[in-house]
């Protein structure tokens, strides 16, 4: 977690991305790290979490993080809590809550509250199409054998 943390104030002090960093780790060593990037790589899905992700899945050529902890700076925002899951990690450890970070100008509260709301209510337009064209291509995976299922 310390990692993590000097990670995170390097990030504020070098004005690379914001004030937050991970580390993921397995058997006890670090195997990847990630500071924050959004600003510096204009990605808003560069995050602390998601940058360790990508680089700790390339390392153990796997896109799952089996017998992994991931270890964050603060407690990962919704996209990033939803990409840890997907990378399914034994554990998640962070150290300043979403309300601390709500604190700081990083409020996510909004994006929770969404994730609550039917699609048709949300506040970016969301609308359906071409469902059956979709569903079609589903059903062809759903019968591949050489298919790698996650």
């Amino acid at each position: 977690m310390e990692e993590a943390i000097k990670m995170s104030e390097h990030n504020l002090n070098s004005n690379e991305g914001g004030p937050f960093g991970a580390v993921i780790v397995k058997n006890g060593i670090i195997i990847a790290k990630g500071s924050n990037r959004v600003t510096t790589e204009n990605d808003p899905t560069a995050h602390a979490e998601i940058v360790a992700i990508r680089e700790a899945c390339k390392i153990l050529g796997d896109f799952q993080l089996t017998d992994c902890d991931i270890y964050c700076s603060c407690e990962p925002c919704p996209m990033c809590l939803g990409a840890i899951y997907w990378a399914r990690p034994a554990r998640i450890f962070y150290a300043a809550t979403r309300e601390d970070a709500a604190n700081a100008g990083f409020d996510d509260a909004f994006i929770y509250d969404e994730l609550k709301v039917e699609t048709s209510d949300r506040k970016i337009i969301s609308q359906q199409l071409l469902r059956e064209n979709a569903n079609i291509v589903l059903q062809k995976w759903n019968t591949l054998d050489k298919k790698i299922p996650y």
